[in-house]
């Protein structure tokens, strides 16, 4: 898994960063849409490797022809260019329209007595899922990647504290692993995205899309550990500015050995995932090789 590790973060500088929060305060967000798609995309499509590793997951996952898959290529990029613009323009104090699936799962658990665990993945833009996924009775610690620029980092949390959500960036230390405990122990809510092996090498292996993948251990340890109740939360891109948030409760058997709870965990988990990916196949974001084969 050494080289399925993401070590990314937000291309670009502080200074075109800020342009950009600047523009989306005044420019219509789809001709920065169109600007992508005419000019940014193509020329990723050339010097990016995802071109290739995007095209793979088409055509040996979901089993397109060839053009499909060539053309599914470059929606998945026209895609992902559109969330990372939405991300700026919601800096820049836009708003989308947000629906969500099983909001009730979430009420049940964040009015209940003990903390829980929400499982993301990087496909679609779980960062809209603040809009709606409110804690009023609980604090809530979402786990962000702490190598981020310093101006993202920012901005986030700006909207994330007026919805009462602090952030825990991962160290290189694991120092946030006892940020995690203590918010638990505190019968808060952790968010963490399960899709992407960072700091910790150690994988849990469960199927998707008709092959074996590596998932992070570490969530699901988190959460089986305690016999916490664990929702998956996916936020998908609707509309030109519209997202549904599918919340849904993954389930396991908490009586049984703590190595088959972590496995059904991840299997849960891999599952519902799926889901997501068989009906916005162009909104998976993770640009490297996942499947083992």
């Amino acid at each position: 898994m050494a080289g399925k590790q993401w070590a990314g973060d937000t291309y670009g500088n502080a200074w075109m960063h800020r342009q950009l929060i600047r523009a989306l305060r005044y420019v219509d967000v789809r001709l920065i849409y169109a600007f992508a798609a005419i000019f940014v995309v193509p020329v990723c499509l050339i010097v990016n490797p995802s071109r290739s590793i995007i095209y793979h997951y088409f055509r040996r996952r979901q089993h397109y022809g060839k053009l499909r898959s060539g053309w599914h290529t470059y929606l998945c990029h026209c895609m992902f260019s559109q969330v990372v613009i939405d991300r700026f323009a919601m800096f820049a104090g836009r708003k989308f329209r947000i629906d969500t699936v099983g909001h009730e799962h979430y009420d049940r658990l964040e009015e209940g007595e003990e903390g829980f665990v929400q499982l993301s993945a990087h496909i679609g833009c779980y960062e809209m899922a603040g809009y709606s996924l409110v804690a009023h009775h609980k604090r809530f610690h979402a786990l962000v990647y702490g190598g981020e620029k310093a101006i993202i980092m920012q901005e986030r949390e700006k909207i994330l504290q007026r919805d009462n959500i602090s952030m825990i960036p991962i160290s290189e230390d694991m120092s946030h692993l006892f940020e995690i405990n203590t918010a638990l122990s505190q019968n808060d809510i952790v968010s963490m995205p399960a899709d992407r092996v960072v700091g910790s090498t150690k994988t849990v292996s469960a199927p998707l899309l008709g092959a074996v993948a590596d998932f992070p251990a570490g969530p699901f340890h988190v959460a089986t550990m305690r016999n916490l109740n664990v929702l998956a939360v996916n936020v998908m891109k609707t509309s030109l500015r519209g997202y549904t948030v599918y919340v849904s409760p993954l389930h396991y058997d908490r009586e049984a050995s703590r190595q088959d709870r972590l496995q059904q965990l991840a299997h849960s988990y891999a599952a519902e995932l799926e889901r997501m990916l068989l009906r916005y196949p162009n909104q998976w974001y993770n640009f490297f090789e996942f499947w083992n084969k």
